[in-house]
């Protein structure tokens, strides 16, 4: 289709003129976006939020890092290696497995691992450290 259909097209769906730097691919590729968006639904309530979210912390700082909360489904199992033992955890519906019991957070296993507090999606790998704690060394 020639740019100027596909102008056209943009202008119908979006009820907008498009970016002027939109070139025929990116005219394309929004185009086939709104019409499935329209055939299938759009982002879900929740999916929304985290993006206002996000744009929100983006622009108090916009040369900060942005960190997108994980989330770890069902099923998946988290290894960590800890004073020559190897220590497996399954994530399940209501909490964590391990060693025959269950627990409500990666923190009490953290906890019953290493005899002292611990932050468990730290002590897993799951988060990385601080700005604070990578400039000292540690």
């Amino acid at each position: 289709m020639p740019i100027a259909n596909l102008r056209l097209r943009y202008r119908e769906l979006f009820r907008a003129d498009p970016p002027k730097a939109f070139g025929p691919d990116l005219l394309r590729r929004s185009i086939a976006h709104r019409i499935q968006e329209k055939a299938y639904g759009g982002l879900s309530a929740s999916a929304r939020r985290l993006l206002d979210q996000l744009v929100k912390t983006a622009m108090a700082k916009p040369n900060g890092r942005l960190e997108l909360p994980r989330r770890i489904k069902p099923g998946s199992e988290l290894i960590r290696m800890w004073n020559g033992k190897s220590h497996r955890v399954t994530v399940i519906t209501d909490g964590f497995a391990y060693a025959g019991e269950t627990f409500a957070s990666l923190s009490e296993i953290a906890t019953e691992i290493t005899g002292t507090r611990w932050n468990g999606p730290r002590f897993f790998g799951l988060r990385s450290r601080s700005n604070r704690e990578s400039t000292n060394g540690r």
